[in-house]
């Protein structure tokens, strides 16, 4: 009885004034033929002690939750960090993609998007979001478009910068589309701290693009856009219907073609160190693959 009466005394005492440190423990076969170690904690009957009639059943169960919590939190500080939040850890990437009007960009960025999961951005979508929420460059940029006028490069900027602080392009990366289209623009990202990591240039000659302009078709009701060489479609009855933009023409794409050349160049050469020239005539997936061989050679992804 003596013996008893001091084990309880101690059993008292421990778990009284060290509730948090680690209880005694056993280990049995269970009947999956499988060790199983059981705490103190775990285990109302230890060793042929009743621990809730001893300590109480409300005592016992608050001494249970709290080992429990303990070892839990001990738990996932010593598991190894998973490799999908390592890598979710990585930089973002920052992609930029030009080429002149018709070089396959729209494609691509599908592509890139799909596989790299990054935000797609273009200064059109940028444009009409910013002044759909009314901030203040886009409030700045409605007054230039309501009256007709070219939104200028610090306005363009701005609504820029503004898109790639959210938290979809901080956390994901971001693709833009077609911007910088001159070395201002260029010149103005790089003054506003925002660096790519890799400039993709589709590069087309401008007798094929005249030809992918030109060949262009809309189909007004769908929305769908055909080519009379390389995609017509098999309906007459969409056929009929078909419509050509009205700078869909040799003589205005020319024209585009000319601003684009004017400016290109100059854009290339602030980009010369992650720049990547990319045939544009082949076959859109063949296209796709060189896109990701350069992504991965600039970003390592």
């Amino acid at each position: 009885m003596v013996k008893i009466s001091s084990l309880v005394s101690l059993l008292v005492t421990v778990v009284s004034c060290h509730a948090f440190l680690p209880f005694p423990s056993r280990t049995f076969t269970n009947n999956r033929g499988s060790r199983q170690t059981v705490s103190m904690a775990e285990d109302t009957n230890f060793e042929g002690i009743d621990l809730a009639r001893l300590l109480g059943s409300k005592r016992l169960s608050n001494i249970k939750r709290k080992l429990r919590r303990q070892q839990a939190l001990e738990a996932v500080a010593s598991e190894p960090e998973p490799a999908a939040q390592t890598a979710s850890k990585k930089e973002p990437l920052g992609i930029i993609i030009a080429g002149a009007p018709a070089s396959g960009k729209g494609t691509q960025c599908e592509m890139i998007v799909n596989n790299y999961d990054v935000v797609h951005l273009s200064t059109g979508d940028m444009l009409r979001a910013a002044v759909a929420a009314k901030t203040e460059v886009g409030l700045a940029a409605k007054e230039y478009m309501d009256s007709g006028k070219l939104v200028p490069d610090d306005v363009i900027i701005g609504i820029v910068k503004d898109r790639l602080a959210e938290s979809d392009c901080k956390e994901n990366g971001w693709l833009l589309d077609g911007f910088p289209r001159t070395p201002a623009q260029a010149d103005a990202l790089a003054s506003a701290g925002i660096s790519a990591d890799c400039f993709l240039f589709l590069n087309v000659p401008d007798e094929v693009l005249v030809e992918r302009v030109v060949g262009r078709r809309t189909d007004p009701e769908t929305g769908k856009i055909y080519h009379m060489t390389f995609s017509p479609p098999d309906d007459e009855e969409v056929i009929a219907r078909l419509v050509q933009r009205s700078d869909d023409t040799e003589e205005k794409v020319k024209v585009r073609l000319e601003q684009f050349h004017a400016n290109v160049a100059a854009v290339k050469g602030s980009y010369e160190s992650i720049g990547i020239d990319i045939d544009g005539t082949k076959k859109p997936a063949d296209v796709a693959e060189a896109v990701s061989a350069a992504i991965k050679e600039k970003c390592g992804v």
